[in-house]
């Protein structure tokens, strides 16, 4: 690290490093190309099963694989590999993430479509890395992990629009997927102004700091939240038809969601330095459990949009605060680098874990294990407050 480079460090807003603006923004669009599966899930998934392409049960398997893969990929590329030649690696994986998805378009059975995912979520989960490792080494990490968050699910929502209104219906999944793919090689010329070689943190080899009680139950608190909003989102529709609402009425849930995340996004990134963490995720856990208690009581069609919408709003405003939560546990910020990894599993074991509880057509159990999750965060987030004690700032 140069002279320049430490006194940036000391008097900017990096703790170590100096980016430019235009390249921060490069490294927060890579790491939304390997997110954009997220959001696009939906209607790429949704597609293949229509198509007759997989069962009900091997789209979940499909999923599933990806987003292990995703939170995998993230967690290898932060925490063992130095954070050198990112131009090479994002384009690189950009390569593969390619690859992986022209695969996926033309797989002809589950166990093809699995292996296509599988390599695509270890490709995203780099990509993810590319971001956070980049938005760790800021000493605003909670407001750029706002904007990360926002521009993530702005493109998620323009990409989902244009392959369901004009990809999908033109050329089946198989298109959507080949424009995704169309999409990753074209953000290659964004690849070479992510700045070259980030300036190292102090990590540690053997792990010693995540390893700790605070940073593993900040972990675990992120882990359970993403639980309850994945579990409660797979099942949506089920839900409503047992409610007797319509599948057309929770697709227009889905869509008005994703607004209202852009929406807790950008007024997370507005307010996050001025609302204490432990308060935010306290009430934000609080509002979950409410709203899956509420999922479970049978509510009418008022309460369930009331329902989807507010937990589309909290699961992104919610990040910022998460991302604090990982800094106070670990000051080495090798915790932070995990957070992608933790809301990853969160989401991809959810759904999986409420399907355990599902009786036939009854799937009231599903919000009920999603309000045991929520419960859960905010009382990890209590053990966490307790076992760092004095260390833990206001």
């Amino acid at each position: 690290m140069t002279a320049t480079d430490a006194a940036h460090a000391e008097n900017g807003d990096w703790l170590v490093g100096n980016p430019t603006g235009l390249q921060l923004a490069a490294a927060l669009w890579i790491g939304s190309v390997g997110l954009l599966i997220l959001g696009l899930q939906p209607v790429l998934l949704g597609a293949l099963y229509s198509e007759g392409h997989v069962t009900g049960d091997e789209l979940a398997l499909v999923a599933t694989a990806e987003m292990i893969a995703i939170a995998i990929g993230s967690a290898i590329v932060a925490m063992l590999l130095p954070a050198r030649n990112m131009r090479w690696k994002s384009a690189a994986l950009l390569v593969l993430l390619a690859l992986a998805n022209f695969w996926t378009a033309y797989a002809m059975s589950s166990n093809a479509l699995i292996g296509a995912r599988t390599l695509a979520g270890l490709a995203e989960g780099g990509l993810v890395a590319v971001a956070t490792e980049l938005i760790a080494r800021s000493r605003r990490a909670e407001r750029i992990g706002g904007y990360f968050v926002t521009l993530q699910t702005l493109a998620q929502c323009a990409l989902a629009l244009l392959l369901a209104l004009y990809a999908v219906p033109a050329a089946g999944a198989a298109g959507g997927f080949v424009a995704l793919g169309v999409l990753c090689l074209l953000s290659l010329v964004v690849a070479w102004i992510v700045p070259d070689d980030y300036a190292d943190l102090p990590k540690d080899e053997h792990f010693a700091n995540v390893l700790t009680l605070p940073a593993l139950t900040a972990l675990l608190s992120i882990f359970c939240y993403f639980m309850f909003f994945a579990a409660v989102w797979a099942f949506l529709e089920p839900l409503g038809a047992e409610f007797g609402i319509d599948g057309r009425t929770v697709g227009l849930m889905v869509s008005a969601s994703l607004a209202a995340q852009v929406m807790g996004a950008m007024t997370a990134t507005v307010f996050e330095a001025r609302i204490d963490y432990r308060f935010a995720i306290t009430v934000i856990g609080a509002i979950a459990t409410i709203s899956s208690v509420l999922l479970a009581s049978g509510p009418g069609l008022l309460v369930f949009w009331s329902v989807a919408l507010v937990m589309g709003f909290i699961l992104l405003f919610i990040v910022p605060y998460q991302i604090r939560l990982a800094i106070t546990a670990d000051e080495t910020r090798n915790a932070v680098l995990l957070v992608p990894a933790a809301q990853l599993f969160g989401l991809a074991i959810g759904p999986v874990a409420a399907s355990l509880l599902i009786d036939g057509q009854n799937f009231r159990p599903v919000p009920e294990f999603a309000a045991a999750s929520a419960l859960a965060s905010v009382a990890l987030l209590g053990v966490f407050v307790l076992v760092a004690g004095r260390r833990v700032p206001a």
